[in-house]
């Protein structure tokens, strides 16, 4: 299995992205998928998430009211819309997948990640 995400560039700030992930190779409707981004200098730190069917959905509180996370599962797609984005939120974003279906914010409970696209903010 593999994520493919894309979506990523440069906006000022208050504009809006959004990011696709596309899996391939298998269905990955029964699994949790995430998004996490890594600023430079920092740890990667935990997005959104939306387990299987959107039964739970969890944002970080820096993000919460700005950010969107959708599944398109007929298309093994999740997406992340992202509004009033702000210069903190430049980051390389990632996408990630639990088998376990968890909905959780830690990082290492994620089984398969994507391999990133950068998100640039300008003031």
């Amino acid at each position: 299995v593999q994520l493919q995400a894309s979506g990523g560039g440069s906006v000022q700030t208050g504009g809006s992205l959004r990011l696709s992930c596309r899996a391939s190779g298998r269905t990955l409707s029964s699994y949790a998928m995430g998004w996490f981004r890594q600023a430079p200098g920092k740890e990667r730190e935990f997005v959104a998430v939306r387990s299987s069917w959107g039964r739970t959905t969890l944002y970080a509180d820096s993000v919460k009211g700005r950010f969107t996370i959708s599944r398109d599962n007929a298309k093994n797609t999740v997406f992340l819309q992202m509004n009033s984005l702000k210069p903190e939120d430049t980051a390389v974003y990632y996408c990630a997948a639990d088998r376990k279906n968890r909905g959780s914010y830690v990082a290492n409970e994620y089984d398969i990640w994507g391999q990133g696209t950068l998100v640039t903010v300008s003031s």
